[in-house]
């Protein structure tokens, strides 16, 4: 992006190359691309340093704001992030009062640890589900019963997501929570530790039986 600077006060953001008029001169917009930025400076016209935003997963971010600095010839881009919050949140008016929903119940907000919980659960009924045939079949056909193999796996995804709603109920705070989701990797960019929010059983003894 580029910024037009008049006066040592910014004039205008120019996020794509477009025509421009300044001191009562027209120039095309191939001036974004073909001309040096002493060039560009010369006419008003600087880079713009892109700020850092928050990671979307757990912050919320603040709409962009500038600065131009006339010493380092160029304008700077800031935000503010707010964390979201971990816990729900019954839901109010702007008198402060309950938002009820069609039948009189509390609307509630949910937090980041129930959103994680439910994604868990919802990963979780994914990868059992794949299993659903032989339930099916074992119904129309007795003889046909559920293989041992994926009788256990079923029971470790189970338990893997017990194990991973015990670890969100157990964040204490956002650092504690963010940790949940941080994979290490050794040197050579091997993964030395699953993120422990990602951290399910692998499927290798029941491959065959996927659908």
């Amino acid at each position: 992006m580029w910024a037009y600077i008049k006066d040592n006060k910014i004039e205008e953001i120019i996020r794509f190359p477009k025509t421009m008029v300044i001191d009562n001169i027209t120039h095309s917009r191939r001036i974004f691309t073909a001309w040096t930025w002493d060039e560009l400076n010369a006419i008003g016209i600087y880079t713009v340093e892109a700020g850092t935003v928050g990671n979307d997963r757990f912050e919320y971010t603040s709409q962009p704001t500038y600065t131009y600095s006339a010493s380092g010839k160029k304008v700077t881009t800031a935000y503010t992030t707010t964390d979201k919050t971990l816990t729900d949140t019954n839901d109010v008016d702007e008198d402060g009062k309950a938002v009820l929903d069609y039948k009189g119940n509390q609307t509630v907000t949910l937090g980041l640890k129930s959103i994680a919980k439910n994604q868990a659960k919802e990963t979780a009924n994914g990868l059992i589900k794949q299993f659903n045939w032989l339930v099916e079949r074992s119904i129309y056909n007795s003889s046909k019963t559920i293989p041992s193999a994926v009788g256990t796996y079923v029971g470790k995804i189970k338990a893997d997501c017990a194990t991973i709603e015990a670890a969100i109920d157990g964040a204490s705070d956002m650092a504690a929570f963010k940790k949940l989701y941080e994979w290490e990797y050794n040197e050579d960019g091997s993964v030395k530790t699953i993120a422990p929010i990602q951290n399910w059983s692998d499927d290798y003894d029941v491959k065959t039986y996927i659908r």
